[in-house]
């Protein structure tokens, strides 16, 4: 599954767009975000992503997890937003 890291500087319309592509081209893809600026950003790429799918007859689902990732050597802990089609 393709994932898409975003920052708290992603441009949430620009990530919309990738995640419509992703999602109409293989049904489903990753968002991940670490810290409170990104989860941001991601939360409202999705929903300016649902609209951008629904035309398409797509229903976004998000399935939210957390998700323990190495950063320069370092354990952290991201968000991960599971989006499927349905």
């Amino acid at each position: 599954m393709e994932v898409l890291k975003v920052s708290a500087k992603s441009q949430p319309k620009a990530v919309a767009g990738a995640i419509a592509a992703v999602l109409r081209e293989k049904g489903a893809v990753e968002v991940q975000a670490v810290g409170a600026g990104a989860v941001n950003q991601s939360v409202k790429s999705i929903a300016v992503a649902s609209g951008y799918v629904a035309p398409n007859g797509i229903e976004l689902v998000c399935i939210p997890s957390f998700e323990k990732i190495d950063i320069d050597g370092e354990e952290r802990t991201a968000i991960k937003f599971q989006l499927e089609s349905r």
